[in-house]
């Protein structure tokens, strides 16, 4: 985190329907924020600490609004769980400020995130790591690992100026290990975080320029490695110790300088992962907090796409079947032509048009079953997002309906899934969107009537959708959308 300028944040938030217009990348609510620790989760709502001292609280991972506390100011915190506490950390001094680089990382501990909770005080901080401001290496952007395979807690630092260093912490105090000495593990990033996936140890660090608004070139890259002390190598076999690291988000879709990885385990197959964005566009250019998933592809983590409004054919990857309205199917006008004139006039067959077929269809619910895809009205579905239905880290909850109708797609108390003749905002009436990490998707009821079980839609044939527990493992959970 090289010299951080004061942000100031900037007028109001755009109105949801002016971000839900575009692609919905960024929360809502007022999601201002520099240098976001990694998300956590405490007591059914979660948490993001920032530069400054302060942070942001969402109810359900999708709207975002301040009031999260952190004291001691400094910059870049950290925050992780271990037991039944949290364990936050976080740069004084250091990066540059007033030229200097005599950093100093500390740690607390807090029993509950909640500033309103009886439990909630923080610990005395404590320093773990320093810079002199005269060696190699700058002791602030500080990144937390929990390693799930022993146990043993490790802390990444370190800015441009000099190398990215790793010491190991005390996971039951949140203090240094006695004798453990720091050790160099890259150069030409910041902002570093560490994670642990199928026998590999990742280092995400932040690449360019930040704190330039609009013109920050502020980038996420990764290397790899079997230990945790590395060496890390990139998709090229560089070391990150070269200044190698191979791309995870660059800037997009009028938001610019992705930096300060964090990942979230939403559960078996779904991840998310976390940033800042130095400038939002369409918020006055303001540094904002992003979500978006995380997929992985040939064993490197990539930034996957928030979900877009549109219309689709919503696809099983068991079979490549549509999902589609369990109507009569209405053949289109001609059919097979033998014998045909070649020399006569070639012409466009118009598509079949929801007003050939909308009269055909009861008016009442209409069941929903998969079929071979054809681009017929029954076939095609348009999902946007519900203003003030709430969400989930990453999404807002979508209404999912029949093109050109508003004939939507519920969930009944039997567990399985019809159509109702109009969208009424129901909770079973609202879909949760979430990508898994080889790319597909899963979709979720907000709620199952009478029913406390978090379902989702499945292919429990080739013909058949229903509601039921999701398998990760298994293509009957997955589903992809094509615009046609």
């Amino acid at each position: 985190m090289k010299l951080k300028t004061k942000i100031k944040i900037i007028g109001a938030i755009a109105l949801f329907s002016v971000l839900s217009a575009r692609t919905l990348v960024a929360q809502v609510g007022k999601p201002f924020i520099h240098d976001p620790s990694t998300i956590v989760e405490c007591e059914g709502k979660y948490y993001t600490f920032g530069t400054g001292g302060g942070g942001l609280i969402s109810e359900d991972g999708w709207t975002w609004n301040g009031g999260a506390v952190r004291p001691g100011g400094g910059a870049a915190p950290d925050a992780i769980k271990i037991g039944d506490r949290y364990l936050i950390v976080y740069g004084a001094t250091g990066g540059g400020l007033a030229g200097a680089h005599n950093g100093r990382i500390l740690t607390m501990w807090n029993k509950t995130l909640d500033p309103k909770s009886p439990d909630f005080k923080y610990s005395e901080a404590v320093v773990v790591t320093s810079s002199d401001g005269v060696e190699d290496n700058d002791a602030i952007d500080p990144g937390l690992l929990l390693d799930p395979t022993d146990g043993r807690l490790w802390l990444s630092y370190g800015t441009y100026f000099g190398f990215i260093r790793l010491v190991e912490l005390d996971p039951k105090t949140g203090m240094r290990v006695e004798g453990n000495k720091p050790l160099n593990i890259a150069i030409d990033c910041e902002a570093t975080d560490l994670m642990y996936q199928d026998g590999w140890y990742y280092l995400l660090g932040t690449h360019g320029t930040c704190c330039d608004g609009p013109n920050s070139t502020y980038n996420i890259v990764v290397g790899r490695s079997r230990k945790v002390t590395g060496p890390y190598l990139d998709n090229m076999g560089r070391g990150m110790l070269k200044g190698g690291g191979k791309m995870v988000l660059a800037a997009g879709e009028r938001l610019i300088g992705p930096g300060h990885f964090g990942r979230i385990v939403v559960g078996d197959g779904v991840q998310k992962m976390s940033c800042h964005y130095e400038a939002d566009l369409d918020r006055s250019g303001s540094s904002v907090l992003g979500i978006r998933p995380l997929l992985w592809k040939n064993g490197w983590p990539v930034a996957g796409d928030n979900f877009k409004e549109g219309t689709y054919e919503i696809e099983s990857e068991r079979r490549g079947y549509a999902l589609e309205l369990a109507v009569d199917f209405v053949r289109m006008p001609g059919g097979m032509r033998f014998h045909r004139n070649n020399d006569e006039p070639v012409k466009p067959v118009p598509s079949q048009e929801l007003a050939d077929v909308a009269k055909t269809w009861p008016s009442g619910n209409i069941g929903v079953r998969i079929g071979d895809y054809m681009f017929r009205p029954h076939q095609k579905w348009t999902i946007t997002a519900v203003p003030d239905a709430g969400g989930y880290p990453g999404g807002p909850y979508y209404k999912i309906v029949i093109a050109g109708t508003d004939r939507a797609l519920a969930a009944t108390a039997d567990a399985e899934v019809i159509t109702v003749p109009s969208f009424t905002g129901a909770p079973e009436q609202l879909w949760r969107i979430d990508q898994f990490t080889d790319g597909t998707y899963r979709i979720m009821p907000k709620i199952v009537p009478n029913s406390n079980e978090h379902l989702a839609l499945v292919s429990a044939g080739d013909s058949t959708p229903t509601l039921s527990e999701y398998d990760a493992n298994s293509d009957n959970s997955k589903w992809n959308f094509k615009a046609h």
